[in-house]
């Protein structure tokens, strides 16, 4: 898994404002979230990992194991449950939600670049990282 301790910075992203808006986030937090460009990092200390979103909005960072369900805190503040899985070169997550709501996060590490699709409801959210 050579994309562990590689950082990539966001170069695009398409739909977001309305993948926020339908897991609840208010729209002076869709804003600045909008306006922000984060780095992602995913970090190995043994059996465990940290993925580490940061922008100058805000840095957060979730310790997992691999299949084992986690507690973790958006950056907007909601308290949610997450599994994370790696398959090859991808890292699955699945989220479920206070209100009952599950989104599925698929983020493919390549040489150059992560891409990340978010999935709640039907819809669709695909983020492009560029390899640091």
């Amino acid at each position: 898994m050579e994309f562990i301790g590689k950082k990539y910075k966001m170069t695009s992203s398409e739909n977001f404002d309305e993948f926020l808006k339908t897991i609840g986030v208010g729209l002076i937090t869709r804003k600045a979230a909008n306006a922000v460009t984060p780095t992602v990092e995913i970090r190995q200390d043994g059996d465990s990992y940290s993925l580490v979103t940061s922008s100058t909005f805000k840095t957060t960072e979730v310790k997992f194991k691999p299949g084992e369900e986690v507690d973790e805190e958006r950056a907007d503040g909601v308290k949610v449950k997450s599994v994370y899985n790696f398959e090859g070169n991808t890292l699955k997550q699945v989220q479920k939600c206070p209100d009952g709501l599950e989104i599925n996060f698929i983020r493919e590490f390549g040489p150059e670049e992560m891409k990340a699709v978010m999935t709640v409801k039907d819809v669709t959210c695909t983020r492009v990282y560029k390899a640091q």
